[in-house]
């Protein structure tokens, strides 16, 4: 079978749109958290989120195709810009029934449904835009991405809630190493910061109050973690086949060696209390791999900072690392960039894929008081340099789905 490497990295993010950017965000440990000021929060418990800042559709991609796009295809499109220019892909010269895109979004265009539902009660059905619901559907990013570049190959946007972006690199890496595509497009993007969003986590007490320190709000596996925060974004790696990166002699950042997916089988958002789920999902993409716990040198972990997700996360490391789970350092992006929804397996595949080529580890940030039964290395609060060769990364979602890669640096 093909092994499958990564060529090329693009991402929006609430701490920089681009690679570089984001990287060195999360190597200085910096929140992207901030007040919302895109809409009115005065009624609303959590007044927070990552938002992607400095970001203009119309400069990017001109007002008539701005306007064909909600926030999240946009999001997706730049994206994928930078990593096709960082991967040096000429489509013109390549096979493009052998290219495939693989980009989910967990919760789609909300706000252009939020958008046209006021136009309707406004100003009726007739002012409707007929492009509503192709803007909304969370496929259009796939779309959108296929139609642009004019890619033939297999086309899928996966809906596995916030595990969206493994389950997109996973599914991808195991079409090119079974031979049927040679380079995939692959992440996931996602806009959900909206007021209705908003309401329903807040309402749900799933969301951070910590409205006076929003930089300090994000706060995986610490006592004092009282919610997630809600942010935005964009996460794109462009998937080849080794021998095709071979032959046009492409720069191969890392590889991906290993898949796993799971389902708890138990929550429609709760998250098994004893992580039977991610376990088993880890497990497996180690089994794949043919890797050993002990050959894991770093942990991407989910870490949304809820204390039932940090706690059984934990756990499930415990369960599959044995010992070995207080001796690998395990690192929580999200503590900066809040959480991106579908589009957080595909930015913290980016930072992973940085940490084994750079020897650098990110921080888990807001690390003050910690909690006895989050007791692993969490990489406290300062970037830490380590040896590394193999990485895994956790994404798990809503409903139970559980996704986790494994990447060795090349």
């Amino acid at each position: 079978m093909e092994k499958v490497v990564v060529t090329g990295m693009g991402v929006i993010s609430p701490i920089g749109n681009t690679v570089n950017q984001f990287w060195n965000s999360l190597v200085q440990g910096k929140s992207g958290i901030s007040p919302i000021d895109t809409f009115d929060t005065a009624r609303n418990k959590t007044k927070i989120a990552g938002l992607v800042r400095d970001f203009d559709p119309v400069e990017r991609f001109g007002r008539k195709e701005a306007r064909r796009m909600d926030r999240f295809c946009q999001f997706a499109l730049a994206a994928v810009e930078e990593a096709l220019e960082d991967a040096e892909l000429q489509l013109d010269e390549l096979d493009r029934e052998r290219i495939g895109v693989y980009v989910g979004s967990g919760i789609g265009g909300v706000g252009t449904l939020l958008e046209q539902h006021n136009v309707l009660r406004e100003r009726g059905p007739e002012r409707v835009s007929p492009t509503l619901v192709p803007m909304l559907i969370s496929n259009m990013a796939a779309a959108m991405i296929s139609i642009k570049y004019g890619l033939y190959g297999p086309t899928m946007s996966p809906v596995t809630a916030c595990s969206i972006g493994n389950t997109s690199i996973g599914e991808a890496f195991r079409l090119i190493r079974a031979g049927g595509a040679d380079i995939v497009i692959a992440g996931g993007s996602e806009a959900a910061v909206t007021d209705i969003s908003l309401a329903s986590f807040s309402n749900a007490t799933a969301l951070s109050t910590r409205n006076d320190d929003p930089a300090g709000a994000s706060r995986p596996f610490d006592a004092k973690r009282d919610g997630f925060v809600m942010a935005e974004g964009a996460g794109i790696v462009i998937l080849e086949s080794e021998s095709h990166a071979k032959k046009r002699n492409a720069r191969m950042y890392a590889e991906v060696i290993g898949y796993g997916a799971s389902s708890d089988a138990y929550h429609m958002v709760a998250t098994h209390p004893e992580g039977i789920g991610p376990y088993r999902a880890m497990k497996w993409a180690l089994q794949e791999a043919g890797a050993q716990p002990t050959d894991v040198d770093v942990i991407s972990a989910h870490a949304t900072s809820t204390e039932l997700g940090d706690r059984s996360e934990t756990l499930a490391i415990k369960k599959l690392f044995g010992d070995h789970a207080y001796r690998v350092p395990i690192t929580a992006n999200k503590s900066m960039t809040g959480h991106m929804f579908g589009a957080a397996g595909g930015a913290e595949a980016i930072a992973l894929i940085k940490s084994l080529q750079e020897g650098i580890i990110p921080p888990t940030i807001n690390q003050v008081e910690r909690d006895p039964e989050c007791d692993l290395d969490y990489v406290p609060n300062t970037a830490r340099k380590a040896t590394l060769d193999i990485g895994m990364s956790n994404s798990f979602g809503f409903g139970g789905h559980n996704a986790v890669i494994v990447l060795k640096k090349m």
